[in-house]
């Protein structure tokens, strides 16, 4: 049975408010050493990392701190790592909304979650963004022959890797723990629904939007 946001907001004795009782729930401040892992700058073995991690997460908000996350792929990562302080990241044609640009337009701030397919581990930067048309940039940036439609310049404030625990605990590389995709709602059918309106008789497969067909 769902619930109501009212029926799950949780009485103020419950709530938590403070640093110290964030710390009490969770076991006490972290080690010094998960502290003193964040750097301000990449390094050779992190921007390995990040080399061979074509899928990563991108998160923004707006001048009024609504988030945003956003995924983002290529067959190979082409990100550009011009030093250690600087990430450079490509957009691909999409849907055209914009919306993590958008938000960067307004707060230059960024959360960005690399992934790589396979692996548990993860790395996660932080950092100030800005967005270009340079030429030279989006050619270096090109796919499958086409160049990047913008580039996305980061200015690394903070970098750190994470544990696999999340990623094992979902077991999410593990064929044989996937829910049969015929139990999945589709894209389609989930924006028929938000938007009420029914799925034509005659429309093709769920999952055959063309897109896919067409990814650059």
């Amino acid at each position: 049975m769902e619930t109501s946001a009212a029926t799950v907001a949780a009485p103020q004795s419950h709530r938590i408010t403070t640093p110290e009782h964030l710390e009490n729930i969770l076991g006490g401040p972290p080690h010094p050493d998960i502290i003193a892992k964040a750097t301000p700058h990449t390094t050779p073995l992190v921007r390995e990392f990040i080399r061979h991690a074509r899928f990563f997460v991108l998160a923004t908000a707006d001048a009024a701190g609504r988030c945003d996350s956003s995924p983002r792929g290529d067959l190979t990562s082409v990100v550009r790592m011009p030093d250690e302080h600087t990430l450079i990241l490509p957009d691909r044609p999409g849907n055209r909304r914009g919306d993590s640009y958008r938000n960067i337009l307004a707060n230059p701030h960024v959360g960005i979650l690399f992934i790589v397919p396979g692996l548990e581990e993860v790395v996660r930067v932080n950092g100030r963004a800005t967005l270009t048309t340079d030429p030279e940039l989006c050619t270096g940036l090109a796919l499958a022959g086409r160049p990047a439609q913008l580039a996305m310049i980061v200015r690394i404030d903070e970098v750190y890797t994470h544990c696999a625990r999340a990623m094992l605990r979902g077991k999410v590389w593990q064929p044989d723990t996937w829910v049969d995709h015929g139990e999945v709602p589709a894209l389609r059918e989930m924006i028929h629904e938000q938007l009420g309106i029914a799925v034509p008789d005659d429309a093709p497969p769920a999952r055959a939007e063309e897109y896919r067909d067409h990814l650059y």
